[in-house]
């Protein structure tokens, strides 16, 4: 049971985190997905395709507890980029299936399991699920710069 209430708390804070980034990317104008601050940041959206996409990495990387291995194709791979909705289509099944390996592990395995990085410090399953739900976080305050940025009103995402 306590297992459940742990893994379960995990997922509500993955499903929190995206439920305020969807409203943020829900409040940019299509017309401004390929704006950027400057040539070397992420456009609107392809901040929110590198969002999905490292989610489903981060997911391998738990499954195989290391980096992914070199051959390693992103189903994202030459696909175009469209617009949110589809993005958040084509993501979905590879979210719950993350989710579902996340209400799979045991509290014992949030300590114990080392995920092993190339030229990355090793870090235990726990501080490694953190350290994903920080990385969309961090995304949403960038996108939150980039309204800032452009002058136009910004998403609640508080509430």
């Amino acid at each position: 049971m306590i297992n459940k209430v742990i893994t379960d708390a995990i997922v509500l804070n993955f499903e929190e985190i995206r439920r305020r980034s969807i409203l943020l990317w829900s409040g940019m104008a299509p017309e401004l997905y390929n704006w950027r601050p400057d040539v070397k940041a992420f456009s609107c959206i392809e901040m929110i395709r590198h969002v999905l996409e490292t989610e489903h990495i981060y997911h391998l990387i738990v499954k195989i507890r290391g980096n992914p291995p070199e051959d390693f194709v992103s189903p994202w791979k030459d696909r175009l980029f469209s617009d949110l909705k589809n993005e958040l289509e084509f993501a979905e099944p590879f979210k719950n299936n993350f989710y579902e390996t996340i209400r799979g592990v045991t509290i014992e395995d949030l300590n114990s399991i080392e995920i092993v990085r190339k030229d990355k410090r090793t870090r235990t399953l726990g501080d490694f699920l953190n350290r994903c739900a920080y990385h969309e976080a961090t995304h949403a305050g960038q996108f939150l710069s980039y309204f800032r940025t452009l002058g136009i009103d910004r998403p609640n995402i508080w509430d």
